[in-house]
């Protein structure tokens, strides 16, 4: 079995499909079926043998290489989904709905074109969704997306200087809790562990069970104890090397939890 990386936009998230019998050197187009339908998209990976963990059975399939007909289809389905947003635009300013759409697309076959959206609250946009349908004699499918949905469809760059998680690699998001900073003793600035969503970071979720059992036995900044060097105050914590510095006598002293205080 031929197991390819496909990608429905240029840097987008990596789904997969199963090639058959089909040989696609990377970087090609294909026609693939999906949940929505037929969609367009670019061959980025295949999967070695010793990599395939994913549920082979449950893989769409890669209907064909595709054609120059089939790019063609493509790139008028572009233009006329820019042409819906438009249009998508005008109907919710003129139904007064408080709507902030990101993108619009069609499927291959252009069997469904879907819009997504972000709203601060949910909207009715039963009317809206008429509208657009009576216009373009498809399946509407208006979809309100969340402050990380909204920069994984946009994309950009996060305080690492690498292009966003969500947008490169990510296929599930986990939920991420401030408990994790706190388990990663970084300081509660928004500006430090919030993303470009405004929400925390995604990657505080990737150290986090790391984080948890270095931390099993380190004491919290401002504890009182005993150490081989007299009872001293930790002022400062190192998770990962599993270290602390206490000030003892107004000398600051290095403990390492494994050793012996030596």
């Amino acid at each position: 079995m031929n197991i390819y990386g496909v990608s429905f936009k240029d840097h987008g998230k990596v789904y997969y499909f199963n090639g058959q019998n089909l040989r696609i050197p990377l970087r090609v187009t294909v026609i693939v079926d999906t949940e929505r339908g037929l969609q367009f998209g670019r061959v980025v990976s295949k999967l070695k043998q010793t990599d395939m963990k994913l549920d082979k059975e449950s893989l769409k399939n890669i209907i064909r290489i595709a054609t120059k007909k089939d790019y063609e289809q493509y790139l008028t389905n572009l233009k006329d989904a820019k042409e819906a947003l438009g249009k998508a635009k005008e109907f919710s300013t003129e139904l007064d709905l408080q709507m902030n759409f990101i993108d619009a697309s069609f499927t291959f076959d252009r069997k469904q074109l879907l819009f997504n959206f972000y709203a601060d609250e949910r909207v009715d946009f039963r009317e809206l969704a008429r509208k657009l349908a009576s216009i373009y004699h498809t399946r509407i499918e208006l979809r309100q997306v969340g402050a990380r949905d909204k920069a994984s469809n946009i994309g950009g760059v996060g305080i690492c200087g690498r292009e966003l998680c969500c947008s490169s690699f990510l296929s599930h998001m986990d939920s991420v809790s401030m408990s994790m900073a706190k388990n990663q003793n970084l300081a509660l600035n928004p500006s430090k562990i919030n993303g470009c969503c405004g929400r925390l970071l995604c990657c505080l979720a990737y150290e986090d069970e790391q984080y948890e059992e270095c931390s099993n036995g380190m004491p919290s900044v401002g504890a009182v104890m005993e150490t081989p060097y007299g009872t001293g105050t930790v002022i400062s914590i190192d998770i990962l090397n599993r270290r602390y510095k206490v000030v003892v006598s107004d000398e600051v002293k290095e403990i390492y939890l494994d050793e012996k205080g030596s």
